[in-house]
């Protein structure tokens, strides 16, 4: 993608990509557990690379019977810190009722 002034957006590299978010995510509190992040022993989030693309999704709300998730598909890096953005203000709205 080129803006007005003719320069491109660096390519985007999923693998990478996922570090990066992975490191985000521990960074709020989450810890990692066989590829989701929890907390509380909740999960919260996971996320996975698929082909030119990350898979990412958050739960509606925590909970420990099955989790509902809301799926999302990042395909920059702006669209994995808007997600991690997004994810950062639910879990300040989430109080411990809800762990």
């Amino acid at each position: 993608m080129t803006d007005d002034l003719g320069f491109a957006a660096p390519p985007f590299k999923p693998a990478a990509a996922l570090q990066q978010l992975q490191r985000d995510l521990r960074g709020l509190g989450l810890t990692e557990r066989a590829g989701c992040f929890e907390r509380r022993g909740n999960v919260i989030a996971r996320a996975m690379v698929d082909g030119e693309v990350l898979r990412a999704a958050r739960v509606k709300r925590p909970s420990r019977t099955g989790p509902e998730w809301m799926d999302k598909v990042l395909r920059s890096s702006a669209d994995a810190r808007d997600f991690v953005a997004d994810l950062k203000k639910q879990l300040a709205q989430w109080s411990d009722r809800d762990d």
